[in-house]
């Protein structure tokens, strides 16, 4: 990521990228003109984040089917559920955050790894950066690992660059975001959940999806696990055609959740016909 004073407008001028913002742009409009949503709206946002944490739990390896999400009320125990598990109380957890984003993106970051690890992790790793010589759980990525010190100064930057706010679209936004969290794996465990439901926060605090409904993670467990690789690789790569690739990846991510969340409503209209 840049250390310019606003990097994220360089990266809005990318090849490409007004075109994935516009069309998210259109596609999050449409569903929040169904007209379902005038009336049932608190509906299509829990179940969105049903489905969001059921994606999310996917990518990160533990790929249980709605249904089996939905049902269950135990997730301790075997590492699949601690996933799931974790993947539900971050969806839940994000909604509570927004306030504090915008004025302290690292105690949200902290808070959101404590909520992930529940009761289940040292306590003396939960909620804080990795030290030096740490070693990281990260199964979905084998990239080579930042220092602790890069973290750190990293971290920072992508601190700064919230608060300070700017003109960039939510989609640059969040996918930077999401990006830059999951190259630099700041935790010692679930750091492509956290990353996930950063950019989740993103989407709902900018405005673009104030009602949380349109769960980009869906979109990233359609697209498969190597697709979101091969995309990220291409945010790890820094270079221009490497970051579009990454931003339309997401921008495809979020549609993706949009149409989830539009079949709901159709299903919502259907059974109230």
């Amino acid at each position: 990521m840049s250390s310019a004073s606003d990097p994220l407008v360089a990266v809005t001028g990318l090849p490409g990228v007004a075109d994935s913002v516009d069309s998210v742009r259109k596609a999050v409009d449409r569903v929040y003109g169904h007209r379902v949503m005038r009336r049932r709206s608190g509906e299509i946002t829990s179940e969105a984040a049903l489905r969001g944490a059921r994606g999310s739990a996917a990518l990160s390896g533990a790929d249980w089917a709605l249904e089996e999400v939905r049902r269950r009320t135990d997730f301790g125990a075997e590492p699949e559920a601690l996933t799931v598990g974790a993947a539900l109380r971050l969806t839940a957890e994000a909604g509570q955050l927004l306030s504090i984003w915008r004025q302290s993106p690292l105690r949200v970051l902290a808070r959101l790894h404590l909520v992930a690890c529940g009761s289940t992790a040292d306590g003396d790793v939960v909620g804080r950066p990795r030290l030096a010589g740490e070693p990281v759980d990260e199964p979905l990525v084998r990239l080579p690992l930042p220092s602790a010190e890069e973290v750190a100064g990293r971290l920072d930057g992508l601190s700064r660059l919230v608060i300070a706010g700017g003109s960039a679209p939510a989609l640059v936004t969040a996918a930077v975001v999401h990006g830059e969290l999951l190259a630099l794996r700041p935790f010692a465990t679930h750091n492509g959940l956290v990353a996930r439901a950063a950019e989740r926060i993103v989407l709902i605090n900018s405005g673009l999806d104030p009602k949380a409904i349109c769960p980009a993670e869906v979109g990233h467990a359609e697209q498969g696990r190597e697709a979101y690789l091969a995309a990220f690789e291409g945010y790890v790569s820094g270079t221009r055609e490497g970051m579009a690739a990454w931003i339309a990846h997401c921008g495809r991510a979020i549609e993706l959740g949009v149409r989830e969340s539009t079949a709901v409503c159709e299903a919502l209209q259907r059974g109230a016909a």
